[in-house]
């Protein structure tokens, strides 16, 4: 049963159905039955998954829009605050700390290889990379780190629990954090000869403690969120034998909001982020003296590379690049990736791509790869091979228009010979290589996460984005339940897509 709270938010769009004369009779005839108390729950059940298909299949004909969804009531708050917080308010969970803090002071073994004290260090932004004096201008040196590309859940946690918008009342809440680290819990068991159960212990651990908290018991979890610091695909496994965790797949964390470096684009519940980058502005005015540096920044190559052949592949994609780069003489400049040397990014990397008017991004070891992001905060052009590389992962964060900021190749006429990396980008007019490059610089804000617990003033990085997006996610789907005095849920408005399987988490409560 939804809170008596969130009520009066609701109201205006049940006003907003009984203005509609056609539809209201056959609902109201269709309702009347409910109230009678010999009616078995499993009837009302089905009456109103009934109600929910006819109201759908009759949205056309409605006349005028129905009013944009409104907040729950927030409470105790001043105006300026209701003002910056208009998407709504989010209540951070203190978690055992064996989910996040011992995780971290654990470095030393949370990779196979080698201690990752450095990588996490400095809140999760790594090393200050001194290396890139005389590459970045001088006072902006200090804004630049080694940072790992597996370290966003440091950075959200850090951000939420200084947040404008956080509450420390449950009730208060719009949407709710699960500040557990689980890419950084999972990631040496990937490549060791682990067990199933080596690889979901700590998310099993944290799914029992979450799902017994009162306010995941109420939504079943769907206004709750979490950052996992890697890709989707690790938190899939299908079976025992099987590569990753299977923590996504868990029951109680099917409904929660996942914050990925990349996602399943066919589930509504993975939302895709932008990796870190090196560049982390201590204010607004950081980025802004980047953005007209990268803007006024002289670039002699046409096109560039940075990254690795992968000879175990057949027909190997990247091969194919590097030898057409190669083949392009000056028009190309190439950064070799072999082994971990580009691993946290390279003063060459960087220096590569502010050198160059583009940069190819096939996909890496799965659809995306953090060179994306390191190439569009140097002002570089990216060019896809895969749609699924940018344009189906990162809605939020990225141009609406992907011919705005992007240049899309088929990689089978690349294959094939039909077509040369070259030849396409340098059709391209000097005019039109501005417009898009400024278009990059335009989102660079987009693209990076600040290294400040208040943000960057009106400003949103990558991490504001990211959280607006979560709670106006959360409040689509308040608002599209409607509610009867006795607070039963009776049909879905302008429902999303992504709100239909919530519908009978509530009614089943009600």
């Amino acid at each position: 049963m939804l809170p008596k709270s969130i009520h009066p938010s609701l109201e205006p769009q049940t006003k907003t159905l009984h203005n509609k004369p056609t539809l209201t009779s056959s609902i109201t005839s269709l309702l009347k039955p409910l109230s009678s108390p010999q009616i078995p729950r499993s009837w009302i059940f089905f009456t109103v998954l009934f109600i929910q298909i006819l109201l759908l299949c009759n949205l056309r004909m409605f006349s005028s829009p129905i009013p944009s969804p409104l907040p729950a009531p927030i409470v105790h708050h001043s105006s300026q605050a209701l003002d910056q917080c208009g998407s709504g308010k989010v209540f951070v969970y203190d978690l055992p700390q064996t989910f996040n803090y011992e995780i971290l002071q654990n470095c030393d073994n949370l990779n196979p290889w080698g201690s990752r004290c450095n990588s996490l260090s400095n809140n999760g932004f790594g090393l200050n990379a001194a290396a890139l004096a005389g590459i970045v201008p001088e006072d902006l040196l200090p804004a630049w780190h080694w940072t790992d590309q597996f370290v966003t859940e440091v950075i959200f946690h850090n951000r939420l629990l200084n947040h404008r918008c956080r509450v420390k009342e449950p009730e208060s809440a719009t949407a709710f954090y699960i500040p557990f680290y689980a890419g950084l819990a999972v990631g040496k068991y990937l490549w060791l000869n682990s067990t199933a159960e080596e690889r979901d212990r700590r998310c099993d651990m944290m799914l029992r403690w979450v799902m017994d908290q009162p306010f995941f018991k109420r939504s079943n979890g769907w206004d709750h969120f979490i950052t996992m610091g890697r890709i989707t695909w690790d938190f899939r496994r299908s079976s025992e034998r099987d590569w990753g965790s299977s923590c996504i797949y868990k029951p109680g964390l099917r409904n929660v909001t996942r914050l990925l470096i990349e996602r399943n684009p066919w589930d509504y519940f993975d939302v895709g982020v932008p990796y870190p980058t090196g560049f982390h502005p201590r204010s607004k005015s950081d980025v802004t003296r980047w953005q007209n540096f990268v803007h006024e920044r002289q670039r002699s190559a046409l096109f560039c590379f940075a990254g690795a052949p992968r000879r175990a592949f057949r027909q190997d994609f990247r091969g194919i690049l590097l030898s057409q780069c190669r083949e392009a003489g000056e028009s190309c400049r190439t950064v070799n990736c072999t082994g971990t040397r580009c691993s946290n990014g390279t003063s060459a990397i960087l220096e590569t791509f502010l050198d160059s008017d583009f940069c190819l991004q096939p996909r890496g070891d799965s659809f995306t790869r953090r060179s994306i992001f390191d190439c569009m905060v140097a002002g570089s052009i990216p060019v896809f091979f895969w749609r699924r590389s940018a344009y189906l992962q990162y809605e939020l964060f990225l141009p609406v228009e992907p011919g705005s900021y992007s240049v899309y190749i088929d990689r089978n006429a690349v294959k094939n010979g039909t077509v040369t990396v070259k030849n396409v980008l340098e059709k391209f007019t000097r005019e039109r290589v501005r417009q898009m490059r400024e278009k990059v610089i335009e989102y660079i804000p987009r693209l990076i996460y600040a290294n400040t617990k208040d943000g960057l003033d009106d400003m949103k990085d990558a991490f504001d984005v990211a959280i607006e997006g979560v709670l106006k996610r959360t409040i689509k789907c308040y608002a599209a339940l409607l509610v009867t005095d006795s607070g039963l849920v009776i049909m879905l408005i302008k429902i999303p897509l992504s709100c239909s399987r919530f519908s009978s988490v509530f009614l089943e409560q009600s």
